[in-house]
């Protein structure tokens, strides 16, 4: 795509869904020969998706794996080691994780998004490679990243989305994969909510007790050092961020300003989703949220975009495997939308209380 989008042009697009058009679906759904609101949140579903896009059925679907890697690994906060983030990226790639499963199971492709693996890939299929450099920095010592590498991280984001869309994608997905991502996203949510770490951070991959400690002591160490400001999105992102979350935060925002739907999926993804509302707040109004997550935190961040999830399945996986899974409702809402007869046309007689 020549004309790319900077970041500004894109929060310059974003506008909030019509009411008149959510208020349009809603009524067509009320006409059918049910209950009124007997399908709950999948007329939610259904009426959100019409309305923002203008479409009632999915031509194709994407889901997102953005991949990272974290400086702040070396102080021992993860169960894994960094080396696993390309080694899972390859497993993408060979469609042998849980995400290309679900996505499988949905209908959808997986595209892996180089954003800042420490290993070179190469011209590798299934991998876009939009790398802003081989890791962050660690952030108890410092920014993770410059001012100036989180726009060029956003505006990856934004222009896949403007991109996809342009090539007959009609919904989009988010996944993560980086070791160690999920102490950036507490740290995230600790900032922007003025949360204490210990409110929001949880285990991630499965750390021991003394994993959570190094862990809370890395959160508290990255606050005090850097200082973000809770009033400037971009300056959080930068110092205590993450590339993969910064690409994600960068596609949510691309799909509100061309009007793409994006369910976003569970903790990690759901970081980068509270860093662009927080930019933009009608960028919510483009997003599902997939599902609840196990991590403690997922939850306030989800309260302060104001989105209740589509599921909650007690997962922690990240990839998009929620997401994926967020597609499949999605899809379901919008067969009973074109697929169920009104009450005139089904010859059903009404109820009296309608």
């Amino acid at each position: 795509m020549e004309n790319r989008l900077t970041l500004n042009q894109a929060l310059e697009r974003i506008a909030p869904v019509e009411q008149q058009r959510l208020d349009a679906v809603q009524r067509r759904i009320d006409s059918q020969a049910k209950p009124i609101g007997s399908m709950g949140r999948m007329e939610e579903f259904a009426r959100r998706f019409v309305a923002m896009s203008g479409r009632e059925s999915i031509r194709r679907k994407v889901v997102f794996t953005f991949a990272g890697d974290h400086g702040v690994t070396e102080e021992g906060v993860s169960a894994f080691p960094k080396e696993v983030t390309p080694q899972m990226v390859y497993n993408f790639v060979d469609k042998g994780a849980c995400v290309n499963a679900l996505a499988s199971h949905v209908g959808a492709e997986v595209i892996v998004v180089d954003m800042g693996v420490d290993h070179d890939f190469g011209e590798l299929p299934g991998v876009l490679d939009c790398k802003v450099a081989r890791g962050t920095a660690n952030f108890t010592k410092g920014p993770a990243m410059s001012r100036q590498q989180a726009i060029q991280a956003l505006e990856e984001g934004i222009n896949l989305a403007a991109r996809f869309k342009s090539e007959g994608v009609d919904l989009v997905a988010t996944g993560d994969m980086g070791i160690g991502n999920t102490t950036p996203s507490s740290t995230i949510v600790a900032a922007i909510c003025a949360l204490s770490p210990e409110t929001v951070t949880h285990r991630g991959t499965g750390i021991d007790d003394e994993g959570l400690c190094r862990k809370l002591s890395a959160i508290r160490m990255a606050l005090d050092c850097n200082r973000p400001d809770p009033l400037d999105p971009l300056d959080v992102l930068a110092k205590v961020g993450g590339f993969e979350i910064a690409g994600v935060a960068g596609l949510v925002l691309g799909c509100a300003a061309v009007k793409l739907p994006v369910v976003v999926d569970g903790f990690i993804s759901t970081a980068g989703a509270l860093i662009a509302h927080e930019l933009h707040p009608h960028a919510r109004d483009y997003m599902f949220a997939a599902h609840q997550s196990v991590e403690i935190g997922h939850r306030h961040m989800l309260e302060r975009i104001g989105h209740i999830p589509m599921l909650d399945l007690q997962m922690r996986l990240g990839e998009g495997t929620g997401s994926a899974l967020g597609m499949g409702l999605i899809e379901a809402s919008l067969r009973l939308l074109r697929e169920v007869r009104t009450f005139d046309d089904s010859g059903v007689t009404e109820g009296a209380d309608r």
